[in-house]
């Protein structure tokens, strides 16, 4: 079931990052909001290292494809952000913006290891869904700013909600884990009204 579960939420968010590639070169514009990339990019690059070193196993293969993409994303944030970034015109402001960003989640990340270690994978799982929660909250706030379906898509945002749902399940109920639990659920709460919020806007488009 564990196995199953992990494979799920594998693919689910392979496709999550599939369609922000995808709708970046289709809509011109970036994807995923700028701190949920960081906290990802961050995330998956530490552990995708850290775990491929004691062995090859699913989850670290997973995360390393992650990283994979989450670059390619990270590029197209970088080409086509300029446009939305709030706190002045200057290129360099917004360039020395991104990275102080993805360095202060690098932070947070080796934060949580030195709290809680690598043996247990607390520091992961306890990271990993705070920050999946802080993404739920975070596309929702991106729809509001944009107005517009611009760079989202349906099969996105269910594709995130069932991959955090999957691992919700695995670690947060399998595992009796009550922060993940806890975040996992307010996580389905928040995706089930992106989606249903993404959908009105994009009926009202048509």
């Amino acid at each position: 079931m564990e196995v199953f579960l992990t494979i799920v939420s594998g693919i689910c968010w392979c496709i999550v990052y599939e369609e922000c590639i995808r709708l970046s070169i289709i809509h011109k514009t970036y994807t995923m909001p700028f701190w949920a990339l960081a906290m990802n990019i961050t995330w998956e690059g530490i552990y995708a290292i850290s775990d491929l070193r004691i062995g090859i196993e699913i989850q670290p293969i997973v995360n390393l494809l992650w990283f994979l993409l989450d670059i390619v994303i990270l590029y197209f944030f970088l080409k086509f952000g300029k446009k939305e970034f709030s706190l002045g015109k200057k290129a360099w402001a917004f360039y020395v913006w991104s990275v102080l960003g993805i360095i202060a989640m690098f932070a947070v990340q080796i934060s949580f290891i030195v709290e809680f270690g690598l043996e247990n994978h607390l520091s992961a799982q306890y990271s990993a869904f705070i920050q999946n929660l802080i993404m739920s909250i975070a596309f929702i706030n991106m729809l509001h700013k944009r107005n517009s379906s611009d760079g989202q898509s349906i099969l996105l945002a269910t594709a995130k909600w069932i991959g955090t749902l999957a691992p919700t399940i695995t670690m947060g109920i399998l595992s009796t884990n009550y922060v993940v639990l806890v975040c996992g659920l307010l996580c389905s709460i928040y995706d089930i009204m992106y989606i249903f919020l993404l959908y009105k806007i994009k009926q009202s488009e048509h």
